[in-house]
């Protein structure tokens, strides 16, 4: 018992201060991981526990105005995030086959407009779920959206605090440009609600979200057997299964919403 208790103090010392990246490792929430993971717990109990606990026996909220300035403020947002992201990286000097941690003169800008930036969109993301209980419609509060929002936030802590630049970072572009179709198409419905009805913006959102995790699985796979890169291969075995897992997960809820009940249609 006491060589694990050694064993975890050593490699807590490790992860949190051996091989941080000096520039990000005093930001705010990045220091240490705790403050990050009782938000991640918070957002847990508050949206599984908590909040539908207080809406059982109340009204839906009427959240429309606030959703939609919160869509807004999210396609604004990731729209920063992806100008900086091509700005000062992938349209600059990055390399898609093998950049590593960069240290150049922009490498803080990078850190900071790029990678502390997507890590505070993911913190914001949390508020979807939240919009869903509130609305009364738990039945959205579904493992894929819960597991897919509070892993979002680990990995973007995890690249602020180790690897705030290089090749990992293309998620952020990628994801970003992402967001902005899928917070399009709800202010869309927000403002319009025939757009609702509208199938084929749905299905094409979420075709958008497994080529999205394709391409960032072959892209960590890359790093993985590319030889003599200098990036860190840690993080690509940690995003390898982590992207698969929700290729597969994306494409379990695209068959079910959209292939089977046309089958079913089609044999009734």
């Amino acid at each position: 018992m006491a060589l694990i208790l050694k064993g975890s103090i050593k490699l807590y010392h490790y992860l949190n201060e051996d091989i941080v990246d000096e520039r990000t490792r005093d930001w705010f929430l990045i220091g240490s991981p705790w403050p990050a993971l009782a938000l991640i717990i918070f957002y847990l109990f508050a949206v599984l526990k908590w909040l539908p606990n207080y809406m059982k026996d109340r009204p839906a909220y009427d959240l429309r105005t606030v959703i939609a300035i919160y869509n807004a403020f999210q396609i604004a947002f990731c729209a920063y995030v992806v100008y900086y992201s091509l700005r000062l990286g992938w349209l600059a000097n990055y390399s898609l086959v093998c950049h590593p941690v960069d240290d150049g003169s922009h490498s803080v800008d990078y850190a900071w407009k790029v990678c502390y930036g997507y890590f505070a969109i993911k913190l914001i993301d949390l508020f979807d779920t939240v919009f869903f209980v509130l609305r009364k419609k738990q039945n959205q509060v579904s493992f894929l959206h819960v597991y897919h929002h509070f892993g979002m936030v680990a990995v973007a802590w995890g690249m602020v605090k180790w690897v705030p630049g290089g090749h990992m970072t293309l998620l952020v572009p990628i994801n970003s440009f992402v967001h902005i179709v899928m917070y399009s198409y709800y202010l869309l419905t927000i403002c319009n609600e025939s757009y609702k009805k509208s199938i084929w913006w749905k299905k094409h959102v979420t075709q958008l979200q497994i080529v999205q995790f394709t391409i960032l699985l072959v892209h960590f796979t890359v790093l993985a057997v590319a030889p003599d890169c200098p990036c860190p291969r840690i993080p690509a075995y940690i995003l390898i299964p982590q992207n698969l897992f929700m290729v597969i997960l994306f494409s379990d809820f695209y068959y079910r919403s959209y292939i089977k009940p046309n089958k079913v249609k089609k044999e009734n």
